[in-house]
């Protein structure tokens, strides 16, 4: 125990030099933090603090961790106490200096430093070490302190004593079961530490999670720790802005930014966002009507009677593989390029989305998601989107109306069917207008159904997913029954998507292309959207603009996609990043495109669903074209990333 209790006060240290750290940081840039501080939510704040210096902290002290709480006799020796002094001090010596100095180069980029530095001034190492040493004599009081909070804690180190009277089996009996019980506690502790939870639906935090504990992307910096966003962004590629043209030119190839429709009128209708877990497009009869000689059936028989009435369309596609790519790409229009938005440094820029632009006509809106609230990184990208509010799991089970944890799947989350009647219940409860979205969760891994609807919903194949999409299908169903009572119901419009796709077994879905056809359609219960099945392309992206365009928004904004309301069938086009390749998907053909800008591949993938003829030696004028205008996207995507220009008021 006397080992275990320095150990203890030895890294209490290091959080009281991280929050000192911290504190440096908010004075240095006093100018950019002070007129938002009264809205801070100082206790959250300080929460969300003690996560993301939990993570760093135990990542960085590891090595420290072993070395005090090994329960060996051997660590009573003085040279091996010296040892792990000096790697204590030493280690959160550069945390502490890493923390300081990114203080001071704050001004240059508004956000923490992460490994991007690294390419970011790869050909500029003298520079680079030039600008820091003279940054050095102007801020000698950071250098001070520094030289303070290191010889801090090596002069307050707290070195164990060396245990005394183990000469009786008694006392080495209590000795050795006392220090593995502290061992086994702390191994889960740090564990959950350096994720940032414990529960398994909780992804390991990453930078995007700060914004949940703030009310602007520039305060998510004070949340966060230097150490952090270095350990976090190790070997993630970064993003570099391509060569392909001036940057002069790009806008005259691809712009993303939509100017406002003169004529446009805002008509004061609601917009309901479904994110459908693994709702690929292969599992719905409605897209599938000849398959298996007209005989297939698919799993989403409530989709399909409602797709007969909404406005679908011929090809539709997912931007991204992961559920955290889904989510980026429908509500703020931002495709996944190279790594996913959530765990990019880029996802601390100014955002936009749905929720930030109809709140500039007085939108109320609120996201959805029946895990545990922070699960997935979800609640944090809401909050930085501009959603008011946030409903999980939590909220669900403090909700006395429903049956709380009693509707827990036991892995993930609520189960849809609960989760959606809630979700109607607490719609009703908002004032109009008002934009929501929900991301259900039950049509995943390990693909289990409520045990009520264990003998309707069965493995009728070998493909354990499609029980679960039908059910939540069914849950759709009952959502619907609810909805249609409700006095918002007949002035709302409804999208829904799918996140990505999953367990794919029909060839034309197992290509590079086919394994982004996903579900997309919109249903209009007022038929203001007229409903009709139209012969063009349609992408996760355009959802944002599409909606904003039926809800007669008549201001700029940004999106990488199109409005579909108003872009012609053959002006239409999807963009997805396939493991090093763009593919680029307009009128009959897909081209695919290196990172360098090189033509790889061109398909006709209307005639040839499989891929098999690449037609690149043909060199068709559109192939040139299409290529054309991807490198102009991806350098546009590219700059804007790194510049934080992803929003009107932050364009370059």
């Amino acid at each position: 125990m006397k080992k275990f209790l320095a150990f203890s006060i030895n890294i209490l240290m290091v959080y009281a030099a991280y929050q000192i750290c911290r504190a440096a940081y908010l004075f240095e840039n006093w100018a950019a933090f002070k007129d938002s501080l009264s809205a801070l939510n100082f206790p959250l704040a300080f929460k969300g603090s003690l996560i993301f210096d939990t993570s760093a902290i135990v990542y960085t002290n590891l090595i420290y961790m072993a070395l005090c709480l090994l329960p060996f006799r051997f660590r009573d020796n003085k040279k091996y106490q010296k040892v792990a002094k000096w790697y204590f001090v030493i280690v959160n010596g550069l945390g502490i200096l890493a923390n300081l100095i990114d203080s001071v180069y704050f001004a240059y980029t508004n956000r923490r430093t992460t490994c991007s530095v690294f390419s970011e001034f790869g050909n500029d190492k003298g520079q680079l070490g030039g600008a820091v040493f003279s940054e050095i004599f102007s801020h000698w009081y950071l250098v001070l302190l520094a030289a303070a909070l290191i010889f801090a804690l090596w002069k307050f180190y707290f070195t164990p004593k060396k245990d005394e009277d183990l000469s009786t089996i008694k006392s080495k009996i209590i000795y050795y079961v006392t220090s593995t019980i502290i061992l086994a506690v702390m191994i889960p502790l740090c564990v959950a530490g350096a994720r940032g939870g414990f529960t398994t639906a909780i992804r390991p935090v990453t930078l995007s999670n700060a914004n949940q504990y703030v009310n602007r992307p520039v305060e998510a910096s004070l949340i966060l720790n230097t150490p952090f966003s270095m350990l976090r962004t190790i070997s993630k590629k970064t993003f570099k802005v391509p060569p392909f043209y001036d940057p002069q030119e790009v806008e005259k190839m691809f712009s993303p930014v939509h100017k406002a429709n003169k004529e446009a009128k805002p008509n004061g209708k609601n917009a309901v966002v479904f994110i459908l877990e693994s709702f690929s497009r292969e599992f719905c009869g409605f897209y599938n009507k000849g398959l298996d000689g007209g005989k297939y059936q698919g799993f989403t028989p409530f989709l399909d009677s409602l797709m007969e009435h909404s406005l679908t369309f011929d090809y539709t596609f997912a931007n991204g593989r992961k559920s955290i790519d889904g989510m980026p790409s429908s509500l703020s229009s931002i495709p996944y390029f190279i790594e996913p938005f959530f765990l990019t440094p880029y996802s601390l820029n100014h955002l936009s989305g749905l929720a930030k632009e109809l709140k500039n006509l007085g939108y109320y809106s609120a996201f959805f998601h029946g895990a545990q609230n922070g699960s997935m990184g979800f609640e944090a990208f809401a909050a930085a989107t501009g959603y008011d509010e946030y409903f999980g799991r939590d909220n669900y089970v403090k909700d006395s109306r429903f049956n709380g944890d009693n509707d827990f799947d036991g892995t993930w989350a609520i189960w849809d069917e609960e989760f959606m009647q809630y979700y109607a219940v607490k719609m009703n409860e908002f004032k109009q207008p008002f934009l929501t979205s929900i991301f259900t969760a039950s049509s995943h891994h390990p693909f289990k159904v409520p045990e009520k609807y264990k003998d309707r919903f069965t493995d009728k194949d070998e493909n354990p997913l499609h029980k679960c999409i039908s059910y939540s299908d069914n849950a759709l169903r009952r959502f619907f029954d609810e909805a249609k009572k409700m006095p918002w119901y007949d002035s709302t419009i409804f999208v829904f998507t799918a996140d990505h796709t999953n367990k794919l077994e029909r060839d034309f879905n197992l290509t590079d292309l086919g394994a982004y056809s996903i579900t997309l359609f919109v249903f209009d219960p007022s038929g203001q959207i007229k409903p009709e099945r139209r012969n063009c392309i349609a992408q996760q992206i355009d959802i944002m603009p599409t909606v904003l365009s039926a809800l007669g928004y008549d201001k700029d904004y940004i999106a990488f996609g199109k409005d579909l309301l108003s872009t012609k069938d053959e002006d239409t086009w999807a963009v997805n990043y396939n493991n090093g390749l763009y593919q680029y998907v307009k009128g009959d053909y897909m081209i695919q495109m290196t990172e360098e800008g090189k033509l790889k591949s061109v398909y006709d993938f209307r005639r040839d669903s499989l891929l098999k003829d690449n037609l690149i030696e043909k060199n068709l004028p559109q192939a040139d074209s299409m290529l054309t205008t991807l490198k102009a996207l991806v350098q546009d995507y590219m700059l804007r990333m790194i510049n934080d220009s992803l929003t009107v008021a932050k364009e370059r």
